[in-house]
């Protein structure tokens, strides 16, 4: 792969789960001299290796790797807090003479990177427990209401599903009495914090199925349910790591009184999976990314 235009331009590598991120980005490393930043929200907290794709060894081996194994799963990592360590990582990465690569698929930490976050209300754990107890009692649906009546336009783009950010939303309004619609359009991400090269490995949805298929069971193959016991024994099943996606549905299987089989597991954390990837996708679409071949993004072009 050829990579044209300034030095000063971030290379970011993006994409859906299971697309091949990390090694285009292995692969961009050893050629630039490179260094990866990982922008991954579950690949930052140490012990939830198998089911978060953390790199391997090997991996790890081939280029240095910043932002990985960084928190205990009992602390806090959102998305401001993840970019400014990534700009110490950049930092660091460019004065060594080295060139910084971007890789991962929580594009909200991105998007604070590459263009700073709205000055909303920060978290506040109480509401949170609130709309916690509101979706358990009566279901995510109704959580979704509520932000319906106080901030039409984000519960139109938001999934009902998607507690974290229905929460958020809801959360921002009942701390400021102004919509979260509202704060981002008068931010309006306009403002570059990085001129910045997003690319990605081109996937038909079928591929992609496919591939999360065997991602997912390679992961159960390695230990993945083994690995959530131990997390689980260890006091980590109400933290934020266990409740992403996969993570969330290994719990339930290891927690239910009759646990499924090992087949209806790997289906349910694939139907899960594929929906995770739609949601990626939708960010990526306003984006404009470079979308490479396999051929192209792996073999050089």
């Amino acid at each position: 792969m050829t990579m044209t235009g300034s030095k000063d331009t971030l290379l970011v590598v993006v994409g859906p789960t299971a697309s091949g991120k990390t090694e285009l980005a292995l692969k961009m490393a050893q050629r630039l001299h490179g260094e990866i930043v990982s922008a991954d929200s579950v690949q930052v907290y140490r012990h939830f290796d198998i089911g978060s794709g953390k790199p391997s060894a090997d991996e790890q081996a081939r280029a240095t790797h910043h932002l990985v194994d960084i928190v205990d799963p009992t602390d806090s990592m959102d998305a401001a807090a993840w970019a400014a360590r990534a700009d110490a990582a950049i930092r660091d990465i460019r004065a060594r003479g080295r060139v910084p690569i971007v890789c991962g698929g929580t594009f909200l930490w991105v998007k604070a990177l590459l263009r700073g976050l709205s000055p909303a209300p920060r978290g506040d754990e109480t509401l949170r427990a609130a709309h916690r107890a509101i979706a358990e009692a009566e279901g995510r649906s109704a959580l979704h209401a509520r932000l319906a009546q106080v901030d039409a336009a984000s519960a139109e783009r938001l999934n009902p599903n998607d507690f974290v950010r229905v929460s958020r939303a809801l959360e921002v309004f009942e701390l400021s009495g102004k919509p979260m619609s509202q704060w981002q359009a008068e931010h309006g991400f306009k403002d570059a914090r990085y001129a910045a090269r997003l690319i990605g490995v081109r996937r038909t949805p079928e591929e992609l199925d496919q591939r999360i298929r065997l991602r997912a069971a390679a992961m159960f193959e390695a230990g993945w349910v083994e690995e959530v016991r131990r997390l689980t024994g260890r006091g980590f099943a109400a933290t934020k790591p266990m409740a992403a996606v996969g993570y969330k549905q290994v719990l339930a299987a290891v927690s239910a009184e009759t646990p499924p089989s090992a087949e209806a597991l790997l289906d349910e954390v694939v139907r899960a999976t594929r929906v995770f990837a739609r949601r990626q996708r939708t960010w990526l679409r306003d984006e404009d990314v470079q979308w490479l071949s396999e051929g192209a993004a792996l073999d050089g072009a």
